[in-house]
């Protein structure tokens, strides 16, 4: 098969302070094999200056194209993918968040294994591959590997990151998927979800992460650690 566009997907929910500077980020990408890059932003109903920022940065970066769609009410990240997911066109789907924490440039680490033919989905660790991360916190760290572990567990996989940001996928893999969860449950569920398809490939790859704290925009909590495991079990 001939691999010929990326779709990034990009939810974003007040990212006003950083979402024009993880586009120059992914502007700045050439992505391997040359693949054109369809950017998708979904706008998760912001109550700050994200959409204002985003068209002031379309404007200015003509030769960049830039999909923006928009909900009319807040509905959280996976409802936000969704709706991204809905509209992807490309033949590779990679999934971004609008801050800064996960680096663009890994995007060839990333869609190469799917390029090479040997897998269908990739997901990017932040615990192998000797990568560099922001050290941060500690709970955050056990609560990540004990959700993988039970993902894995409900999955029979061996994944090292199951929360990570960073999945890519074929498009019709992921578009065939019927996702119900709204907010950060779409991790779970996505991953036990792929993990039914009959002969599906998955593989990992080491990235880096620069995480961030909550002053400085971070949003997932602890309710949503709950939700986690709620969905694992609700989607073995």
């Amino acid at each position: 098969m001939t691999f010929k566009k990326l779709s990034i997907v990009i939810p974003a929910y007040n990212e006003g302070p950083t979402i024009h500077l993880i586009l120059e980020k992914i502007d700045a990408v050439k992505v391997i094999q040359n693949l054109e890059k369809e950017i998708i932003v979904v706008d998760d109903c912001s109550s700050d200056n994200t959409v204002e920022r985003l068209q002031a940065y379309s404007q200015s970066h003509a030769h960049q194209k830039i999909q923006l769609i928009q909900h009319n009410k807040n509905q959280g990240k996976g409802a936000a993918l969704h709706t991204g997911i809905k509209h992807a066109t490309g033949d590779i789907v990679v999934i971004q968040d609008a801050d800064l924490e996960y680096d663009p440039q890994e995007y060839n680490i990333l869609v190469k294994p799917i390029l090479d033919n040997f897998a269908d989905v990739v997901y990017g660790s932040r615990f192998i591959g000797g990568k560099p991360h922001r050290i941060l916190f500690f709970w955050h760290s056990i609560g990540n590997k004990i959700l993988t572990f039970l993902s894995n567990a409900m999955t029979n996989l061996n994944l090292t990151d199951m929360e990570t940001c960073y999945k890519v996928f074929r498009r019709e893999i992921i578009q065939s998927l019927d996702l119900k969860e709204k907010r950060f449950g779409f991790e779970p569920e996505v991953t036990s979800k792929v993990a039914r398809i009959k002969g599906i490939r998955i593989y990992e790859v080491g990235i880096s992460y620069f995480g961030r704290t909550f002053e400085e925009g971070k949003k997932i909590g602890w309710r949503d650690g709950f939700r986690a495991i709620y969905c694992i079990l609700k989607y073995r």
